[in-house]
C-alpha cells in the first residue's frame, strides 16, 4: 500500500479511562468505560469511535459503488453498532452495519451493500477477524 494520508492519535491516562486526541487536535475526547462495563459512562469509548469511523467509511464506499453502477442512493444513511464482549481469555468485537437506501428496491440495495463491503477499507481490515452483519432497509 502507498499511503495517501495517515491519521495520528495519542491515548493518555489510563486507556479506556483516559483521553485521546488527534495530532491536529480536531478530535479531543475524554474516555470512560460505559456503565454496562462497570464504568461511569461519562465520556466516549473506543467502540463509539470505531462505530463512527466504520459508518462513515462504509457509507463512502457505498456511494462509490452506487456511482459506478449509476444508481441513485437518494437520502441514504449507514449506521454501525459495535459490540464488545468476552471472547476466550480476552475480549472481542462484532459489528452490525445497517444501510438505509430509500430510493432502490431491496435486492438492488443489498447488492450495492455487498459490493461496498468488498471495497470498504474497514470491512477489508476486519474481514475474517470479527463478525460483521450487513442489514439493508429502505426506511
Amino acid at each position: 500500500m502507498e499511503p495517501m494520508y495517515t491519521a495520528e492519535a495519542l491515548s493518555t491516562g489510563d486507556g479506556r479511562s483516559g483521553h485521546v486526541r488527534t495530532s491536529d487536535d480536531t478530535i479531543s475526547v475524554d474516555l470512560a468505560p460505559p456503565k454496562e462495563m462497570g464504568g461511569s459512562g461519562n465520556g466516549n469509548n473506543p467502540e463509539q469511535l470505531f462505530a463512527a469511523g466504520y459508518a462513515a467509511c462504509f457509507h463512502s464506499a457505498l456511494q462509490l459503488v452506487a456511482k459506478s453502477a449509476k444508481k441513485d442512493l437518494g437520502d441514504s444513511a449507514v449506521g454501525a453498532q459495535v459490540s464488545i464482549g468476552k471472547e476466550g481469555e480476552g475480549f472481542g468485537l462484532s459489528v452490525v452495519l445497517e444501510a438505509v437506501i430509500p430510493n432502490l428496491p431491496e435486492d438492488e440495495a443489498r447488492e450495492l451493500v455487498e459490493q461496498a463491503h468488498q471495497v470498504c477499507p474497514y470491512s477489508r481490515a476486519t474481514r475474517g477477524n470479527i463478525e460483521v452483519e450487513l442489514r439493508v432497509t429502505n426506511e
